[in-house]
Order: structure tokens, then sequence, then C-alpha cells
């Protein structure tokens, strides 16, 4: 055998070392992973699109949420409001509750939407929130399609139900502890502000 066929020989049995040891230890790879070692912990929450109708700390919590509102509408209707938090993002959400303590179902849901032009279907996009102390209005954030970023769907609430909503704005500024809070057909509410 000359040397020129012995060298071509070691470089082809190294570059097979070298594929078998990569498919080897790809193979082995991902195995420091903390949760696919556990499999019974739980995974972290997913968060919620603008579509979804209760937050993602009232859907996990059996115990009643706070109230920090509760106004009352037309034809029994009460909105109660559980939080007004500010969030990283630069916006404010407001978390509540839709109740129909009537005898009949609620169906004047299209008040709530307020003069919503690109969305069809119901919402609660016509809520504002003002600042009197900077002397702002603020109206219900939109996405890239001109969307509400708020619970949609409702077209009506039946005789004792309860539906959940959100609605997000942008936020005011960290000065700002407390806004009024208004829904087309109920009473003007003041909330405190958290975060």
């Amino acid at each position: 055998m000359s040397i020129r066929h012995t060298v071509k020989v070691r470089r082809g049995a190294a570059v097979t070392v070298a594929a078998v040891m990569a498919l080897t230890l790809a193979g082995c790879g991902g195995g420091d992973d903390p949760k696919s070692k556990d499999p019974q912990r739980p995974s972290a929450p997913q968060s919620q699109g603008a579509g979804s109708q209760v937050a993602p700390s009232q859907a996990q919590s059996s115990a009643p949420p706070p109230v920090i509102a509760t106004v009352d509408g037309a034809n029994g209707m009460v909105l109660t409001i559980n939080s007004a938090t500010r969030d990283a993002g630069g916006f404010l959400t407001v978390n509540g509750q839709l109740k129909n303590n009537g005898k009949e179902p609620f169906v004047g849901t299209s008040a709530w939407r307020g003069n919503e032009l690109t969305q069809s279907g119901e919402s609660v996009a016509g809520a504002t929130l003002v600042d009197k102390a900077a002397k702002k209005r603020y109206y219900v954030l939109r996405d890239t399609d001109g969307r509400c970023l708020c619970t949609t769907g409702i077209s009506s609430v039946g005789a004792g139900q309860t539906v959940p909503i959100f609605i997000q704005f942008p936020a005011p500024p960290t000065s700002t502890t407390e806004v009024e809070f208004s829904l087309p057909t109920f009473a003007t509410a003041v909330v405190k502000v958290s975060g």
C-alpha cells in the first residue's frame, strides 16, 4: 500500500468517525431540560388572545375575584369590575363581569360597541377611560386589522347569566392612580389602577 493511499483511507475513516460521533451526540442531546425529566410538572399558562373572555388569573382561581367597582345598567344589568391593571407593554387591562339580574334576556348589547365601524358582531368596544387629573380620555386599543382588544361576541345576556369581559386601553401615566370607566348603558365607575 502506498503512503498516498493510506492517507486517503485514514481521512475517510476520520470523516466516518466524525459523522458517527455527530449522530450519537445529536441523539443524546436535550437531556438537560428539567421539563423533560418531570412529566408531571404543569406547563406555564398560555397567554390568551384578544378574543378570549376570561383573564388567566380569573380562570385558574376558584376563589371569587376581588371587586373594585359595581355599577347598575339598563334592564337589570350589573357591571362588576374586578381589576384595572397596568401591564409592562404600555397598556391597561380592565377585567370584569356583566350580569343580568333581570327576568328577561338582555339584547341591547349593540350599544356597548359604541361607534365600532371595523368589526362585525357585538363587543364592548364602546368603553372609555377618563383620567380627570390629566384631562385625557382613552379609547379601547385596536389590533392591526382594526379589531378591538376586548371581549367580542356578546349578542345577548340571558336572565341570571354572568359574562366575563376584558378591555385593553393605552395605559395612563404612572402618576394616575384612579380613572373613570364608562360603558354605554351603565353608570360611570371610579376604579383604582394597580401595577
